[in-house]
């Protein structure tokens, strides 16, 4: 259920279907081997070997379309998700910072620009992220614990980090995946093509039926690996838009507590 996902559906089909012709054409080759070449049919070892060159045009063969598959389809998609990285003007720009065992999601607000974060003023129960809310730009960004939220047909770019362990965040329905490393910002990006409701309704009927769209860690990282769960929900973008204006409503209600 995104733009990139369908190529790499694509490589993975190709690859399966080549190792499913390698797999029955060696066992067939192997059990006439064993059967042609057995002991009881062939008294005296023959020392000439193999007279024809089959197995080796077969070899090279292979190799040819292996190439193929490798510069054809995944050099090509993998550089797109390398070099094809939207600027943050062009698309929704998020951050993400893995810990044990959450993903702390970082929006910009309105103003779209990112404020702050310093690491002597993380507090894992009030500012997870230690955003500086006296930076510049900081006063209208706001965060959540393993809930991320995105609009559907826009790019998404998310720059991804961790604060302790490698992680490696994952929407395995949109073919995602990216680890996450301590001291690094690696950009991931993605665009998706259904709204969280309308891949609710392509499950019924089946056995994930009633089950959303989640966040998983595919990096062991630790005791608590196994808790480490997100859950993605893709909005239209009039219910994206609303679900922002409602986080800024929240963010000034706890700014006129903290001031009374």
């Amino acid at each position: 259920m995104s733009v990139q996902g369908s190529g790499i559906d694509e490589v993975n089909a190709i690859i399966h279907w080549l190792m499913l012709v390698l797999f029955v054409g060696w066992g067939g080759f192997f059990i006439v081997t064993l059967i042609k070449f057995r002991a009881s049919k062939n008294k005296k070892a023959n020392y000439g070997g193999v007279q024809t060159h089959v197995s080796s045009l077969l070899e090279a063969a292979v190799a040819v379309i292996e190439i193929v598959v490798l510069f054809g389809f995944a050099f090509p998609i993998w550089a797109s998700r390398v070099n094809d990285v939207p600027a943050p003007s062009e698309s929704v720009h998020l951050r993400i910072i893995a810990q044990q065992f959450a993903w702390n999601i970082h929006y910009p607000g309105p103003d779209g620009k990112f404020g702050e974060v310093r690491p002597e003023l993380v507090d894992e129960q009030e500012n997870p992220i230690g955003l500086d809310r006296e930076s510049e730009n900081a006063e209208d960004d706001f965060f959540t614990i393993n809930q991320l939220h995105i609009p559907v047909h826009e790019k998404i770019r998310i720059d991804l980090t961790s604060k302790d362990v490698i992680h490696s965040f994952g929407l395995p329905e949109l073919r995602v995946k990216q680890d996450a490393i301590p001291g690094m910002s690696i950009p991931v990006h993605f665009e998706a093509t259904m709204t969280s409701d309308e891949f609710l309704k392509t499950t019924i009927g089946t056995a994930r039926q009633g089950q959303g769209l989640e966040i998983a860690c595919a990096q062991l990282c630790g005791l608590g690996h196994y808790r480490m769960k997100g859950f993605l929900t893709v909005h239209n973008n009039e219910d994206y838009q609303a679900w922002l204006d409602e986080q800024a409503e929240y963010l000034l209600e706890s700014e006129e507590d903290d001031d009374w």
